[in-house]
């Protein structure tokens, strides 16, 4: 073995982060090093990429990865992703860098609400801990000119009785003096952990197998540089992706029943609208932010999704010939459904046949329900009525191809007991082994409408706090 830790971590997204940072401030003796598969992007490790100032310099790092390998009616790869490849799932993408898909999200932070919370395990302490840790503030955009009247206009038609209102949408970023924007990135949440004496960030770094015997870890098998060597541990968290923590959990040969089972992607429907002249102050483009406000329509047992409401400075639609807008009347509505959770969606891992690390690929099952079907076309309708409420419809909605979301759960579910329906244990640790964990959206095992990333980071403080403990 070439080096010894107490803790390795396979990823450095906003999960893999923050359960480093939580075990270094319980203990800042244990030795902690985290593996990326990936490079750092820009000047900070895990910044996000929306930080960086310079045009060229952002855009050399935010350039999507295209190619012929795309699936068909799949839709370029978002900036800083890559496309895997399946019919099945076409949008479905990975990020490989320092920071993960954290570098490049949109920050949104929305609480679970009603049954999307999980009945086996109490979330709520471990959710503020989640959402201090990643700077979580619903009055980024208080100050954005066109948020009250959206937020009036959407309220008047959704708010209900025994429903979360409509409201601004909890954001991770932090705003300065002169309204200017630092969006949290794993950096944040890191703070000052890659300079602490005793944690180690290895970029560039791939994990292709976990070493272990009779149910205990002993180690990490990487590739750096070409090079393969082995990286001692007294316990290993694999907080990759809900598509290559299955992978690397199969690749060791750890496999429990439901292990890339229970795939949940969130069918997403989109939507545009012009507000109302009437609507809009007349500003010019300088007083909006680049986004000029995010609005809520939370979650609610009645209705099987959540809203996103985003006032826009430029036009994301076609408009037509001769059509004027003013700044900031365009806006885009984006409605998340909550899928139909069945253990025939999954993600599986052909031996046979390679992937470019040498891994066993990615494939894909995954196929929308009648229920499912049923919930898009309420969330069509919904969308549309709220297009409506704002102003002009711009064209109908749609439904974006499976994968857009990049909101991929399930596939290392946790669960009270080992039944064969969970892999993992409510703190992470996989059943049968003694110090194996998971980490990411992938542990989450209730069906969701909202954003997962606030929710994945509050399991990863259970885990990092029943790994502690452990240790």
């Amino acid at each position: 073995m070439s080096s010894r830790y107490d803790v390795v971590i396979v990823g450095s997204g906003p999960v893999g982060t923050a359960i480093a940072r939580e075990l270094s401030d319980l203990d800042p003796a244990l030795r902690l090093v985290v593996l990326e598969a990936g490079p750092v992007l820009g000047p900070v490790p895990g910044g996000h990429v929306k930080n960086i100032a310079d045009p060229a310099a952002r855009a050399a790092v935010v350039a999507p990865v295209t190619g012929t390998d795309r699936p068909a009616g799949s839709t370029p790869a978002r900036p800083g992703t890559a496309l895997v490849g399946t019919a099945a799932m076409p949008n479905a993408a990975t990020s490989t860098n320092v920071g993960g898909m954290g570098a490049h999200w949109t920050c949104a932070c929305p609480r679970p609400g009603d049954d999307e919370m999980p009945d086996f395990v109490d979330l709520d302490e471990a959710l503020d801990r989640a959402e201090e840790l990643m700077s979580v503030t619903t009055a980024a955009f208080e100050r954005a000119p066109l948020i009250g009247t959206v937020q009036k206009l959407l309220g008047e038609r959704f708010d209900r009785p025994g429903r979360r209102a409509v409201g601004s949408m909890p954001v991770a970023v932090a705003t300065a003096a002169d309204g200017s924007l630092h969006w949290t990135g794993p950096a944040v949440i890191a703070g000052d952990l890659w300079s602490r004496p005793n944690v180690t960030l290895l970029p560039s770094t791939l994990a292709r197998r976990i070493l272990h015997a009779d149910g205990t870890a002993t180690g990490v098998e990487i590739v750096a540089g070409g090079e393969r060597s082995v990286i001692g541990a007294r316990a290993v968290v694999v907080a990759g992706d809900a598509l290559r923590t299955p992978q690397l959990l199969w690749a060791s040969g750890i496999r429990p029943a439901a292990l890339g089972r229970y795939l949940n992607d969130q069918p997403q429907v989109m939507a545009a609208a012009l507000l109302s002249p009437a609507d809009v102050p007349d500003i010019s483009a300088s007083e909006l932010v680049p986004v000029s406000g995010v609005s809520w329509v939370p979650y609610a047992q009645d209705r099987p999704f959540h809203g996103q409401v985003m006032q826009l400075d430029a036009s994301p639609v076609p408009l037509n010939p001769g059509v004027t807008v003013r700044p900031g009347q365009v806006v885009g509505l984006g409605w998340f459904c909550k899928k139909e959770i069945s253990a025939d969606d999954r993600v599986w891992f052909d031996d046979a046949e390679p992937d470019g690390n040498g891994m066993p690929a990615i494939r894909i099952d995954y196929r929308l329900t009648e229920t499912d079907h049923a919930a898009i076309a309420a969330a069509k309708a919904e969308i549309a009525e709220a297009a409506a409420a704002l102003g002009t419809p711009l064209g109908e909605p749609f439904v974006m191809p499976a994968g857009s979301s990049l909101h991929y759960q399930g596939t290392t579910r946790s669960g009270p007991v080992d039944d064969g329906t969970s892999v993992c244990d409510p703190a992470g640790r996989v059943w049968r082994t003694t110090n194996v964990y998971v980490g990411g959206n992938n542990v989450i095992p209730s069906a969701t409408a909202c954003n997962p990333t606030l929710t994945a980071v509050a399991f990863g403080v259970l885990t990092a706090r029943a790994l502690r403990a452990a240790l």
